[in-house]
């Protein structure tokens, strides 16, 4: 079985599947011991890598190099990979597709955003001429062997929003994602749209979506959530307070509680995990190299 096709299957059971954002190693190691299942957020990886907001400033050759460190440390986990627009041209859409489904990403997320590019939840957003785009998703859809392909749109205006969504469901790609979905109504009227096509939804705190559960989401008709940033917002939240305490304390670190407070004993072990998955055998599960035009 190859990483797309555990995905594949994973998304074709009952319920909604989880994916959490992931932003560097450590946060992965610790998703992987809640989750089955990791999305490797641009938000997270351009605040994470570069220091800078999700407008484009992404390298595909650190995103690619990222997730040969994650696959290579948690052999059996979904990856699903945001990469933006592909990069600007489909050539290099392509390129990155293929060099991912060889280091053993689970699928991407293309989007049809133009440049400069936002954060799906902010405002300014614009989109590509939508035979642009397809012409773009086609192209990868035909260089991938079996990678999980999620067309993803960013519009903003109403009937645009529906019109994308149908033509998206349209094609061969796996999934649909239209980012930004203000209510439950507008989940209801994309769920219409794509008909039987698997729908994606995006959760991110503060954004402009609703809150929901798993449940609701799977009531909903969503068959996958990413969750892009609740281990980077919590690390934000974290160190903050802590370098807080630091100064009012003079400097003195607190106590570490044994049996559930973080130390080096703890964060050690949380790392050797990921030294015995690297020893293991990958099992059956391995990723495949694809044999596109662009290979």
């Amino acid at each position: 079985m190859t990483y797309g096709t555990q995905l594949r299957e994973r998304i074709a059971r009952p319920g909604t599947t989880p994916l959490i954002g992931v932003y560097d190693m450590y946060s992965a190691s610790i998703t992987a011991e809640h989750y089955d299942g990791m999305f490797v957020s641009g938000f997270g990886f351009a605040a994470s890598h570069y220091g800078l907001p999700d407008i484009g400033f992404i390298a595909w050759p650190d995103m690619i190099a990222f997730v040969q460190r994650l696959r290579g440390a948690f052999p059996r986990h979904d990856l699903l990979v945001d990469i933006d627009d592909g990069y600007v041209d489909p050539e290099v859409a392509c390129h990155v597709v293929e060099a991912l489904e060889r280091t053993g990403a689970s699928g991407v997320v293309l989007e049809d955003q133009k440049r400069p590019r936002r954060c799906g939840h902010a405002d300014g957003k614009q989109v590509l001429p939508l035979e642009e785009y397809l012409a773009k998703l086609e192209m990868v859809l035909a260089t991938r062997r079996d990678l999980v392909v999620v067309a993803r749109t960013d519009a903003t205006d109403e009937d645009d929003i529906l019109h994308r969504a149908r033509r998206l469901a349209a094609t061969d790609a796996d999934v649909v994602l239209v980012d930004g979905v203000r209510s439950v109504e507008w989940i209801h009227r994309i769920r219409e749209a794509v008909g039987d096509k698997p729908l994606l939804f995006n959760q991110i705190a503060g954004g402009k979506s609703p809150r929901l559960s798993l449940n609701e989401l799977s009531d909903l008709g969503v068959q996958v959530a990413i969750y892009s940033t609740p281990c980077l917002f919590a690390a934000h939240e974290a160190m903050h307070s802590a370098l807080t305490g630091l100064k009012q304390t003079d400097g003195r670190l607190p106590e570490v509680d044994t049996r559930n407070g973080v130390g080096v004993r703890s964060a050690t072990r949380l790392l050797e995990r990921n030294v015995a998955r690297l020893r293991r055998s990958p099992g059956t599960v391995t990723p495949q190299t694809p044999a596109g035009p662009y290979g």
